[in-house]
């Protein structure tokens, strides 16, 4: 099943896809259309925000690095959400800004001490998010910069919530990202240095993961800069589409 996060009515409720993902199902029975609805990020407030950085292998070596030997985790704040179809403002301070095509992990029950076997059976379900970069704020290897990943709205997320029991394999799921229509990213989930199921047990293993927590398990090759007013658009497959567009640069 598939659910979003919408404002109706002046409420914050889940709604579940319907006709194709044409049309959004409330819980009393209300049907709107999915182009008339207002996203909000599918995001339980308070949880956790997990990123990773360098964890596919094609973009590490397109970065110049060898894949980590340990994974590079950093945190991110919730106003740097922003839901599909949303807009993302475009850092005065910057000049090499590039979308970040990602696949989001989300936790469904808590993990503690959990092995890699099982770890995927905590996971709840997936999302995606565009993990905008602030290229000029990278500082270095280790020590992915403040500045880069938290700045307001600078990651879309969404648009959907999709149960873990309707993806094959998350493992296997191709990945793409356009700019105005021209191709700037494209790859899998299957070159991920770290899987999910990995991550999971790695960081169930030295603290508590409750339900809702996310996990942004980084982005493939592709480094291309955008301008004020670019169309960007993130596709995963089983996952959906997710769209923002850059506004203008203050």
């Amino acid at each position: 099943m598939k659910r979003a996060r919408i404002l109706h009515k002046g409420l914050a409720q889940w709604a579940s896809a319907a006709e194709n993902d044409c049309q959004l199902l409330l819980a009393d029975g209300t049907k709107i259309a999915a182009e008339d609805a207002i996203w909000l990020p599918p995001v339980i407030p308070g949880a956790s925000v997990f990123a990773l950085g360098l964890n596919f292998a094609d973009h590490t070596r397109e970065l110049g690095f060898k894949p980590p030997e340990q994974p590079l985790v950093f945190l991110k704040g919730h106003r740097t959400f922003v839901a599909n179809n949303g807009e993302t403002p475009y850092p005065p301070d910057a000049e090499q800004i590039h979308p970040e095509c990602e696949l989001v992990a989300v936790i469904g029950k808590t993990a503690r001490n959990v092995s890699e076997a099982d770890a995927l059976s905590f996971v709840g379900g997936y999302t995606l998010a565009c993990d905008y970069a602030v290229r000029e704020y990278l500082e270095n290897y280790y020590r992915p910069n403040l500045k880069v990943k938290n700045r307001d709205a600078t990651t879309p997320i969404g648009p959907w919530l999709v149960d873990a029991a309707d993806v094959d394999n998350p493992q296997a799921l191709g990945m793409k990202t356009t700019v105005n229509g021209e191709t700037v990213q494209h790859g899998s989930t299957s070159d991920m240095v770290f899987s999910i199921a990995w991550l999971v047990s790695w960081l169930s293993n030295f603290m508590t993961l409750r339900p809702g927590d996310l996990i942004l398990t980084g982005t493939p090759h592709g480094v291309h800069f955008c301008k004020p007013g670019d169309k960007v658009v993130c596709e995963i497959e089983q996952i959906g589409k997710l769209t923002n567009t850059l506004g203008a640069q203050e």
